[in-house]
């Protein structure tokens, strides 16, 4: 059982500015030549993007020490199946989720209830991970956001430094299907075209996620969101066992139409 405390921070510094009223975007979601307003261009005198804990890192094994607070994850009502809405934000695949499902322990100082989740992903099924382990970037990370149980909405809890838990899952190429995912993946006909949105297949947490008894190997670290304006208020923790996908299962992601 490896449970892992990162004391690395990787931060974006003097890095060109992203300007008011400009859009964003994720390179890797593109061909080279595309354009945009890459991680490396958000940080502005009015944003805390080039921070001391910006996310996403690179983890180093190597520099991860053990932690024994650092106890197993509980999941309460991660099976409870539910019929969402998923959309396409233009940068990302999000689905909001019923604040019924609860995580707790983990080294965490209180429970939290989930709120969304999203993905990022490459081109075409290649690299686009956000996070990196020991520089290996994998095709796609799962994000599943929680905030505090006691807070009723995600700004009020970004105010408090520890407000907001995110789990992160890796994905890996799988020779075949899982079908687990087909409620997931048939969406996403739906919402190929940028702010598109449409009803989800009924679906649950625990689906998405390897089982339970796959989580008590896992990195945590304090940082922030991935999107602007980076603020510094997310308890991490990233999964070791990743989730299988079929390549082709991996390309539906990379079909959808984002915000140039």
């Amino acid at each position: 059982m490896q449970r892992l405390i990162l004391t690395a921070l990787l931060a974006s510094l003097g890095a060109p500015s992203l300007q008011a009223g400009d859009d964003w975007c994720y390179q890797s979601q593109f061909s080279c030549d595309h354009q945009c307003n890459v991680p490396d261009k958000w940080t502005n005198a009015n944003s805390v993007c080039g921070g001391s804990y910006q996310s996403p890192i690179n983890v180093v094994t190597k520099k991860a020490v053990k932690d024994s607070r650092l106890t197993a994850f509980q999941f309460d009502n991660y099976q409870q199946i539910f019929r969402g809405t998923i959309k396409n934000n233009g940068h990302s695949v999000q689905v909001d989720v019923p604040h019924l499902s609860i995580i707790s322990g983990g080294g965490l100082t209180t429970s939290y209830k989930a709120v969304q989740f999203h993905l990022h992903w490459g081109s075409n099924g290649g690299p686009g991970s956000e996070h990196t382990i020991d520089g290996e970037q994998y095709p796609m990370e799962l994000h599943i956001v929680h905030m505090k149980h006691h807070y009723t909405d995600l700004t009020t809890a970004l105010a408090d430094p520890e407000g907001v838990a995110v789990l992160g899952f890796f994905y890996e190429r799988s020779n075949s299907a899982n079908r687990k995912y087909e409620p997931l993946v048939n969406s996403l006909r739906s919402v190929k075209a940028a702010d598109g949105n449409a009803s989800l297949q009924p679906i649950s947490l625990a689906q998405l996620i390897p089982p339970e008894k796959n989580l008590t190997s896992f990195y945590r670290y304090k940082g922030s969101l991935t999107t602007p304006g980076c603020t510094e208020s997310v308890v991490w923790t990233l999964f070791e066992s990743p989730i299988p996908l079929s390549a082709g299962q991996l390309r539906a992601f990379s079909e959808l139409q984002f915000h140039d």
